[in-house]
């Protein structure tokens, strides 16, 4: 029997990994074939697929919009697809893969290898991927020094100030060494996405200048993918004789592209991303209210959108960036906008329970839990199934919630973790009319859907 394999990560690694494995298990017991699913998620790899698995497979499934380290399966065929798909589509992927022309004889694994790496190369050329690896990978980084410089403002919002405390020390942790790394962090791994691991020195560095140049994020990513293509073509155009080429990627990359990547960043690149950077935080810390509830209204709206899509991730990420220029309002709109699609879905399937299937109900329970710990993708199963009354209802109540949190002056210093994170004190400033914010919007969510809905018959005769 074919055995095949797969491999599931998202940018945050929080939902979507594991919601497109459980996706591809339940599609694979049905189906009646063997099937080993590896996550790449907040966690780190779990159930990791083995060199003697990988041998062994007849395909391999990639539903990933990271880097999961795609070398592993040069000369196997491999169904590469975005992870949203894996949740969506579980068993079409399973047929594609068993489709999927058998691995090469051993004659021919050279030419299978090199076929392997151009198709590699071509699936993750997209810069959205490359961006959101190195979103992944510098999100622990925000969301422990974000909690770390909470709480030391529990012993008082200057007590960090007085050299010795144990205030001070936390936020020399959480603000001079966690966020400082954010943008390195962010440039390294976009940088690692494009080249691999000769991109990431090149990357970091790159990063790191911008940092210091006050570039701020916008520089971070532009360093990295500055990075990542330089070193990509030195790779390419670089030759020397077979007895030296050991030296290509510890020493001639690395300098050559860490050179042209700095200077770039210094000379031409730094100060005009810097103006645009210092523009951006003057413009939102004096945004006035009318101005500030137009810019809650949008990124409440992308963040129902695609609820963890590509637009849904634009507004998160530029929200994450902005906490490294100690601009907190648009990260506290985002994350409420975000909790209110999942929890709204709830509160519809209490109040308008003729509208929705035993299941559904049974799904919204689920939906709450995913809702306050601010994983929008737990509305994903209702848009699915009846996405011209969902999405509109949830983009609305998304909409007004960032609108209001924007318009209630409402602060967030952590990046992720939903109710959890609200009782740290400081963690979220004006938190009563936050957690209103967030309340109205999970209301008018379930208002707006309850009333688009038609009733289902098969549930009158249920309840």
């Amino acid at each position: 029997m074919k055995k095949i394999l797969a491999v599931t990560a998202c940018p945050t690694g929080v939902a979507h990994t594991y919601m497109a494995a459980e996706s591809l298990i339940k599609a694979a017991k049905d189906k009646d074939i063997p099937l080993k699913v590896e996550t790449r998620g907040a966690v780190g790899v779990e159930n990791e697929l083995s060199d003697q698995e990988i041998a062994e497979a007849h395909a391999i499934i990639v539903a990933a919009d990271t880097d999961v380290l795609e070398s592993r399966f040069a000369g196997k065929p491999v169904v590469r697809v975005p992870v949203a798909q894996a949740i969506k589509n579980p068993a079409g992927l399973l047929d594609e893969a068993l489709s999927k022309e058998a691995a090469a004889p051993s004659g021919d694994y050279a030419k299978r290898v090199e076929q392997s790496k151009a198709e590699r190369s071509a699936a993750r050329s997209g810069p959205y991927k490359h961006l959101m690896t190195g979103v992944s990978h510098m999100l622990p980084l925000v969301v422990a020094g974000g909690l770390l410089i909470a709480i030391s403002f529990m012993f008082g919002i200057e007590a960090f100030k007085v050299e010795g405390t144990f205030a001070a020390a936390l936020m020399n942790i959480g603000g001079s060494s966690a966020f400082a790394l954010m943008v390195p962090v962010l440039a390294g791994f976009i940088s690692f996405s494009i080249a691999e691991k000769p991109g990431l020195a090149p990357g970091l560095i790159g990063g790191m200048l911008a940092s210091t140049i006050g570039a701020g994020f916008l520089g971070g990513i532009l360093a990295g993918f500055l990075a990542g293509y330089t070193t990509q073509l030195l790779k390419k155009y670089i030759k020397l004789p077979r007895n030296l080429e050991g030296l290509k990627p510890i020493l001639l990359i690395p300098l050559i592209a860490s050179a042209v990547t700095g200077l770039l960043m210094i000379y031409v690149i730094g100060e005009p991303v810097k103006a645009i950077m210092d523009g951006l935080t003057n413009w939102l810390t004096a945004l006035g209210t009318t101005n500030a509830i137009l810019l809650g209204l949008l990124l409440g709206a992308m963040m129902a959108f695609d609820m963890g899509g590509p637009v849904n991730k634009a507004a998160y990420t530029f929200s994450v960036g902005l906490l490294a220029s100690n601009v907190f309002g648009p990260m506290a709109a985002v994350m409420a906008a975000g909790m209110t699609p999942p929890l709204g879905l709830w509160l519809a399937t209490l109040i308008a329970k003729n509208k929705f299937t035993k299941e559904e109900r049974d799904a919204g329970k689920a939906a709450s839990v995913l809702g306050i710990s601010f994983i929008t993708e737990g509305a994903i199963p209702f848009a699915a199934g009846d996405p011209f009354r969902v999405i509109p209802s949830i983009v609305v109540g998304s909409a007004i919630t960032g609108a209001l949190s924007m318009a209630f002056g409402a602060t967030l210093r952590a990046p992720h973790g939903g109710i959890f994170v609200l009782p740290i004190p400081n963690a979220v400033s004006h938190l009563a009319l936050y957690a209103l914010a967030i309340v109205i919007g999970t209301v008018v969510t379930a208002v707006l859907l309850s009333l688009l809905k038609k009733p289902l018959e098969q549930n009158k005769a249920s309840l």
